[in-house]
């Protein structure tokens, strides 16, 4: 004979290990003390805690279930979303007392029937009094031998079980209602998934409160779900329309709608009737989605925070989760319960080494997950699970603002890295030493051949102009970064009287490259080398492009100047901001001399 206290607030836990536990009431100075202790084999374990709280609760314990103490009411006041949940289902008070014996089942081929004797002792409300079935099968359910109701359709000669649903309730007539002995009879068929030996449970409590429990559920659910949806839809989108398309968005979009996913699937029983035919394809459904879940939280953050030998974290994390499935195959609940600690002691372990890197927000997320944990320990477990997995999806959106403020920071200071770069590639063209050379060279050329000063001038206007058109864009055509080289070339042909001759080869037109950054090159070459006993230079432009990156080599045909190695100095460094500006890590630079004179080398990755 099992006693029972039943309560209005959901705040028991599943025992575990096969251990039972019984709860005492007794009333102390006006508050409610709960003395707990544990059964073991028929001997009695001395009590191990006592909670106290001014709310007067009871409890109900069955087979497979025992008494959760409650957490102090000065510990609950850090959770005030955990306190509200809990109270909204709670009221003072025992709305019913009762003693229940264990189900005695009888079977024959798929036909079944269970007895189940209640003792109501006392009842604490005036609506009607309903009853609450567990069971697999399709079967009539009786009180005190008065038929109550039927859930799916038993298999008769010539017609086939409709199935009904793992969870049923009915509403008892008045007159039978009352306190004392009852007996509840359970007859029907069980034609599927006779091997898995589920026993038959019946608990009387209010009917209203049997009706309105679901619907206070899923008010709740309803809106963490509505969050998480929306929170998807936000971020695909805002993956899909962004310049700088990061992992982390779309995976946390991913998390997003798994979690959405497990909540609708988890609630998905108050919404349609699903068969019991079909009660261990949702658990399943519920055990992969959190398997997933286990797998890709861990993974944002060793992505988030960089993480070295992810593929080594993630193959363990990976090993883990699939070898609790294996081991507990078929057993759902421990299966998801394994599942989420995993994922718990996987992400703090990441998370406390990031803490030693003092990466930021590492200590917030790492503050979150101790709560949820705490959370999920001294609350019902349905409840409990989701709100923690909430506390922990709040805690990785947090991340994400974080990330977003990076990246407002990085394109703040690409703004004015593009704006010094602008203001560079002007002063190249305009410093006075240039200006002063070009012009006294223009005097010349115009008093000795006018004509020849006029070509002169033109290539000097044909230069700036270019010059103009390039220098408020971070990428432009390979085509007008040659144009304006060879336009440089004409200039500086009439300066220094030396013929330069350029060349080019497998360039693509469509190809886009940062502004000055080959005419950049060319004017270090010109510089830096000796021409040819012929009085010449030549430049050579190619361009080569594979699977991974492309590349273009920039090479002078002249004897160096420098025999040291070339620094390259303020030409070098606007090379590099460029190259950077535009690809971040993704290139490559290089510049040293070769048998023939100068060869510079520009890798882009792909």
């Amino acid at each position: 004979m099992q006693r029972g206290y039943e309560c209005r607030g959901r705040l028991m836990f599943r025992s575990a290990f096969g251990l039972r536990q019984r709860c005492k009431q007794n009333r102390r100075s006006g508050l409610v003390s709960f003395s707990c202790c544990k059964i073991r084999n028929g001997q009695k374990v001395l009590p191990k805690k006592t909670c106290e709280r001014h709310l007067e609760l009871s409890c109900s314990t069955k087979k497979d279930y025992g008494f959760i103490y409650i957490y102090h009411m000065q510990k609950l006041r850090i959770f005030l979303f955990l306190l509200i949940t809990t109270l909204a289902s709670c009221q003072p008070g025992h709305d019913i007392r009762y003693e229940m014996a264990d189900a005695v089942l009888s079977r024959q081929g798929s036909a079944f029937t269970a007895r189940v004797d209640i003792n109501v002792l006392e009842k604490k409300f005036s609506s009607p009094l309903g009853l609450q079935v567990h069971s697999f099968g399709a079967f009539l359910v009786y009180w005190d031998g008065v038929k109550v109701g039927q859930n799916g359709v038993p298999a008769k000669a010539g017609r086939p079980e409709v199935p009904g649903t793992e969870t049923s309730y009915y509403q008892i007539p008045d007159k039978l209602a009352g306190t004392g002995k009852h007996v509840v009879i359970v007859s029907g068929t069980q034609s599927y998934l006779r091997e898995t030996g589920r026993i038959v449970m019946a608990k009387p409590d209010s009917y209203l409160k049997l009706l309105r429990k679901p619907l206070i559920e899923l008010s709740l659910v309803n809106l963490m779900a509505g969050a998480f949806l929306i929170a998807t839809i936000y971020y695909l989108f805002l993956y899909a329309n962004s310049e700088y398309k990061q992992r982390t968005t779309l995976l946390f979009a991913v998390i997003c709608f798994l979690f959405f996913a497990l909540l609708v699937m988890e609630y998905l029983k108050f919404y349609i009737d699903i068969p019991y035919t079909q009660f261990y394809t949702r658990l399943a459904i519920v055990g992969w989605l959190t398997f997933a879940n286990a797998l890709l939280i861990p993974l944002y953050f060793t992505i988030h925070f960089n993480l070295p030998h992810k593929l080594l974290v993630m193959g363990v994390l990976f090993a883990a989760l699939l070898s609790i499935y294996i081991i507990n195959y078929e057993h759902y609940d421990l299966t998801a319960h394994l599942h989420s600690l995993t994922l718990w002691i996987a992400s703090v372990l990441i998370l406390l080494y990031v803490l030693v890197k003092k990466r930021p927000g590492s200590l917030l997320v790492l503050t979150g997950f101790i709560i949820s944990m705490v959370i999920n320990q001294y609350m019902f477990y349905d409840f409990g699970l989701y709100i923690s997995f909430t506390i922990i999806l709040l805690c990785i959106l947090y991340l994400q603002t974080l990330g977003a403020r990076q990246l407002e920071v990085a394109h703040r200071a690409s703004l004015l890295l593009s704006s010094r770069l602008q203001l560079e590639l002007i002063k190249k063209n305009i410093q006075p030493h240039f200006l002063r050379n070009t012009l006294t060279s223009l005097i010349d050329w115009i008093e000795e051949s006018p004509a020849q000063g006029v070509q002169f001038i033109q290539a000097l206007s044909h230069e700036f102009d270019v010059m103009n058109e390039i220098a408020e864009h971070a990428l432009i055509p390979i085509r007008q970064e040659i144009d304006l080289c060879r336009h440089h070339l004409d200039v500086m042909q009439f300066r220094k009287e030396i013929r330069y001759i350029w060349k080019d080869s497998e360039i693509q037109d469509g190809e886009l490259i940062p502004p000055a950054i080959i005419h950049t090159l060319l004017e270090n070459g010109i510089t830096h080398s000796i021409p040819s006993g012929e009085n010449k230079i030549e430049f050579a432009l190619s361009f080569s492009r594979s699977a991974t990156a492309k590349q273009y080599i920039f090479e002078v045909f002249a004897e160096n100047r420098l025999k040291s190695e070339r620094r390259g100095g303020n030409g070098f460094r606007y090379i590099e901001a460029r190259l950077k500006e535009s690809y971040g890590d993704g290139w490559s630079f290089s510049s040293e001399p070769f048998a023939g004179g100068w060869r510079s080398i520009i890798r882009i990755e792909l």
